[in-house]
Formats: structure tokens, sequence, C-alpha cells
């Protein structure tokens, strides 16, 4: 009996799947359970639309981190900090302070976990970071560290 798993179920399979079931495992375990539902028609359109929605979805979320990659080549994101007389900071910037001058500065909402930073940025000067977006969408933005 085909039927459409509504959670990750182990050794049978994941949400959303459609799989075939042994008769009796589906009517006495899967359905009684609220684990599955069976495979026919209307149950079927319903995944569709789902998964239509959800991938509509995501075409519309790598559109919009598309723009904001192209927009974000244009900025320059400007940090003020403390440093010595030879440019050196007291103390480093992070990707924490990146994100937060990005949301103050230019309203832009980025997690720090997705600023790629190999190590902080210890000197005065401007420095190209790299910011994931989305899936296989990476943009480039210039930090220009101002010392006081």
């Amino acid at each position: 009996m085909k039927v459409i798993l509504k959670q990750d179920i182990k050794g049978v399979g994941k949400k959303d799947q459609i799989i075939n079931a042994a008769d009796g495992y589906a009517r006495n375990y899967l359905f009684p359970k609220k684990l599955a539902v069976p495979a026919d028609q209307g149950n079927m359109n319903n995944l569709k639309a789902k998964n239509e929605s959800i991938q509509y979805k995501k075409n519309e979320d790598l559109k919009e981190a598309k723009e904001l990659a192209e927009k974000m080549k244009k900025m320059t994101l400007k940090i003020r900090v403390k440093a010595g007389e030879n440019g050196k900071l007291f103390g480093a910037v992070t990707s924490k302070e990146i994100a937060e001058t990005l949301k103050k500065d230019f309203n832009i909402d980025v997690d720090k976990k997705k600023i790629i930073l190999s190590e902080s940025i210890k000197n005065a000067g401007t420095t190209r970071v790299d910011i994931k977006l989305n899936e296989g969408v990476i943009a480039n933005l210039l930090v220009m560290i101002i010392p006081e």
C-alpha cells in the first residue's frame, strides 16, 4: 500500500516521502498514530501543492539574496575603533561588530555566523569580507576600519 509519511520514521523514510508499506503495518501502526496518510489523489495533490509552495519560497529567497549581494558590492561599511599610533587596533573587529554595524547603518540584518572571517580584523584599513547570504550566493563587502 502506498502511503505519504507525515514525519521522519527511522528505518522507514523521511517526512513527505511516498513509500510502499505493508497493508497491516500501514493500517495498524502508521494510520492510527497519524504517522502517515494514504497516497490517494487528494493527499497527492496536497503534497504537490506543498512542494510547489516550498520551491517558490526558495526561489524568492534566492532572488532576494542575489539582489542584496549586488547591493553589497557597491557598499562600504565604515567602522570606527580605538587604535594605537601605528594603526594597530585595541582589540579586534569581529563578525559580530560587522553584523551590528551593517544593521545600524544600512538596515540589513545578517547573522554573524554567515560572515566569513578567517580571523578577526586587527589592523586599520580596508578589508574585503565575504558574507554567505543563501545557498550558493556569497556577497563581497568592503569594510573600512577607521582608527579614532
